[in-house]
């Protein structure tokens, strides 16, 4: 059995509201603070099973306000709007960051079919792989 791979670094860019994340194979991901809180792993976002997932709305211009470390094997991620429950081990960053064009567009289709506009962002292009 193969592990995960490990993150050896993570910084926030508050002003464009991303964050940079490295791992010890050498991938690296500019995830934005939008992307990271609608797929919070938390239980308020995804529920406690299949078909329990919140959707999450206007979070266009969210914020993460603070890390901090859980362990040595994840970080909780503070928002601006309040949110605060999710825990982000490295696996979960790193699965988020391999499939962030297909996870996005779920999200994207989720909000036109329940009729709840979003702003567009500079960087829908990058997470759609356009």
């Amino acid at each position: 059995m193969t592990s995960s791979p490990r993150l050896i670094n993570i910084v926030l860019q508050q002003k464009s509201r991303r964050l940079e994340i490295s791992f010890d194979n050498g991938e690296h991901f500019s995830l934005p603070c939008e992307y990271l809180r609608v797929f919070s792993p938390s239980a308020e976002v995804r529920g406690h099973g299949p078909g329990q997932e919140t959707l999450q709305k206007n979070k266009e211009r969210v914020n993460i306000i603070a890390i901090e470390p859980v362990g040595t094997y994840a970080v909780a991620l503070r928002f601006d709007d309040g949110h605060d429950t999710g825990i982000y081990s490295w696996q979960t960053f790193y699965e988020l960051g391999l499939n962030r064009s297909t996870y996005f567009r779920q999200y994207l289709d989720q909000l036109e079919a329940a009729g709840c506009p979003r702003i567009p962002q500079p960087y829908d292009a990058e997470l759609l792989g356009a």
